[in-house]
Parts: structure tokens; sequence; C-alpha cells
């Protein structure tokens, strides 16, 4: 239990006061946008009080680049999009029950095949407050305006000051991961030496189970600092430093995986000998040589961070990893010895015993595939088809709007 307030303590701690972080900038960030784009909009002339210049800027200025860009786009989509609806239907009927309907169901439409997801509800916002205005010209692309200029500055002030870069977050998540899978197996290795029961081997399996909430918290902020990299003139940190993060990362995956079958083993064993010889089902020679083998794999998975981080020299710190690997394959022969012995007494444990040194062994070469060397440089994804026809089809709304309004002023 004080372990677990321990972790606990230790998991909030490095949440609120991540390396890396300048607590306050998005805040100010996102401040500066929103007057900078009030102050554009009203020397533009926009209108009277251009309010949604600074409120679109507020919901454009997001985490990553990559986010504030698409965040953008989709905003201007969605508004652009409400505004020809709200104009059509203004065109031949004013505000009723029966036309609020047909503008909300057609918004609504029009942004799904748009595929404009969070900033699907902008679009019979949009629709409505124009409509609710007669469908005036003037009031319609006002609000067209004030939103470009709000997802421009946004933009603009993302780029500009400090573009965020997440690598500090995924290295730090990393070696979080790293700790709590070294701290999960001496706790495991401390529970062999003191006894051991199917109950314990029941619990131990339950908590190596947790340990995938870790994996995935690790991969979303790895997949952040991928995404931050995309269109940021800072990413060359990211490209330099991904490969080894996705190495380790990956490694890291699957030594969970084989943490869970080992602890499935240590359970199943005891299922195959009576209830009342369940406690006893490993001697306390054995249960000693298995804790050692697990402590030895639990120093190798502490210092993996040293390699993906890039701290420290990387042959220097992948050469501390082989030697705490050397010792825990020393270790893992000498438990071999004696499960064999074991096996030549109880003829039925040898399908047990196989499962746990295949366990064992497939940790180590996880561990090892851990800190290989990159074998390729790496580039952000290039975007996505859907991503194209995302644009694609924001720009056809954009032009459809240009020829409508060109031909009202002829």
């Amino acid at each position: 239990m004080a372990q677990r307030g321990a972790d606990l303590i230790k998991h909030l701690r490095s949440a609120l006061f991540r390396r890396g972080r300048k607590p306050g900038l998005r805040t100010a960030k996102t401040t500066l946008a929103a007057v900078l784009s009030f102050v554009l909009a009203q020397r533009l002339g926009t209108s009277p009080e251009p309010v949604l210049a600074p409120l679109t800027a507020l919901l454009v200025v997001q985490l990553t680049m990559y986010e504030t860009v698409a965040n953008g786009l989709q905003r201007v989509a969605s508004v652009v999009a409400g505004v020809l609806v709200a104009v059509g239907v203004a065109s031949y009927v004013g505000l009723t029950w029966w036309s609020l309907g047909v503008v909300v169901a057609a918004s609504l439409l029009i942004g799904r095949v748009l595929r404009l997801g969070a900033q699907l509800l902008e679009v019979p916002i949009s629709a409505m407050l124009v409509l609710a205005v007669g469908g005036a010209h003037g009031a319609a692309w006002e609000r067209v305006y004030e939103t470009l200029i709000g997802a421009a500055v946004g933009v603009v002030v993302n780029a500009v000051i400090v573009a965020p870069l997440y690598v500090q977050p995924a290295d730090d998540a990393l070696t979080e991961l790293a700790e709590r899978m070294a701290a999960f197996l001496r706790r495991l290795a401390g529970q062999l030496r003191v006894g051991w029961s199917r109950e314990t081997a029941d619990q131990m399996l339950n908590d190596a189970r947790r340990l995938g909430g870790e994996v995935q918290r690790a991969e979303r902020t790895l997949s952040r600092a991928e995404e931050s990299a995309r269109f940021n003139p800072r990413g060359g940190q990211a490209r330099e430093a991904q490969p080894r993060l996705h190495i380790g990362l990956t490694g890291l995956e699957h030594v969970y995986v084989t943490i869970r079958n080992l602890c499935r083993a240590l359970l199943d064993r005891t299922y195959f000998v009576p209830v009342d010889e369940a406690e006893t089902v490993y001697d306390a020679a054995m249960r000693e040589a298995l804790a050692d083998v697990i402590e030895a794999a639990a120093d190798a998975i502490e210092n993996v961070p040293k390699v993906t981080s890039g701290a420290a020299p990387a042959q220097a710190a992948r050469s501390d990893v082989d030697r705490r690997l050397t010792e825990l394959l020393r270790r893992r022969d000498r438990l071999a010895e004696l499960l064999v012995r074991e096996v030549s007494s109880d003829r039925a444990a040898w399908q047990q015993h196989g499962s746990l040194l295949t366990d064992l062994d497939r940790m180590r070469v996880e561990i090892e595939a851990a800190i290989r060397p990159p074998e390729h440089a790496w580039r952000p994804s290039p975007v996505t088809e859907r991503q194209r026809r995302a644009v694609r089809q924001a720009v056809a709304v954009g032009r459809e709007a240009a020829r409508r309004r060109r031909r009202r002023h002829r």
C-alpha cells in the first residue's frame, strides 16, 4: 500500500512539473492571439465589435502546430459552409420554425460530408446567426472575414512564439514506463523471496496487467511528439530523437507483454498441483534463483532510458545495459539448472518450467531490442489522403462562395 501511494505521488508530481514545459506559455500565446486578432479586425473594419476574430483565435491555438493549422482550416470551412447555407435559405424564406430546421439539418449534413470533426456544430451555429439577421450579405461575410483573421493570427502566433515541441514529455513518459516496469519486477522478486501462493500469483498478474495503461500513455505522448514536428520550424529535434524513442517504446511494449506472460506462467504453475501444495510449488532455492533473474531484468530495464534519451554517449549507455543483460543470462542459466533437476523428479512440470524460461529469454531479447541503434532517419508523415480530401472540399466551398459573391455584384 505504501509503495502504491509513493508511486501515485510520483506520478502526480511528474504530470504537474514535467521537464521541458514552460508554465503559462500556452496561456500567454492564446491571450496574445486573441488580442492581436481583435485589434487587426478592428483596423480592417470588419464589424463594429469583431469578437468573432478573438473567439476563433482562442479555439485555434492548440498544443501543436499541426493541430493549430488543422483546427484553423476546419473552423474556416465550417463558418463558410454555415454562411452559404444561411444565405441560400434566406434568399427564399425568412426565419421560421421550419426554415430553422432545414438550416440546422442541412448544416449538420454538410459538416459531416466535410469531416469537420469538433467544428461540426460551428456550421449550424454560423448558419443560424446569419439567418437571424435575415441573411444579410454584410453580416454573413463579416463573420467569414473575422474567422479568417482569427485563424490566421492563431497560426502565426503559435508558429512564431516558441512553436511547441513535445520531445521531452515523450522522453519522460518512456522513462516513467521503464521505472514502473522495473519497480513491479522488484516487487515480484521480493514477493517470491518471502513466499508464494495462488492468491499472490493472481494478484501479481492483475498488477502486471495495469502496466498496460502506462504503455498506452507513453504511446500517446510519443504520437504527440511526432505530431508536434509537423509544420514546425524546430522539428529537427523531434526528427533526431524519434527513432530512438520509437525503438525504445516498441521494445518496452514487448517487455510488458512478456512480464504479463511471466506472471501468467507463475500463476498457471499453481494450478498444476493440488490446492494444499500451491504454496510450495517452488522451493526456497528455486524462488531465490528466480527472484535473482527478475531483479537482473529490472536493472536492465531501468537503464534503457539512458540509451533512448540520448543524454549519455550512446555506446557507453548500450554497453551498460549489455552488461546487465549478460548478468541476466548468467542468473537465468543457474535457474534453469534448478528447474531441470525438479523435472527429473516431476516430469509433469517440464511444460510449465519451459514456459517460464521462454518468457525470461524473450524478455532479455526484447530489452536488447529496445536499445538497438536506429537504422533509418525519420520524417513527419506526409498529409494523408483523407486530409487532402478535406482541404480540397474546404477550397471548393470557398470558391463557390466567391462565385456567388461575384454574381451578386454584377
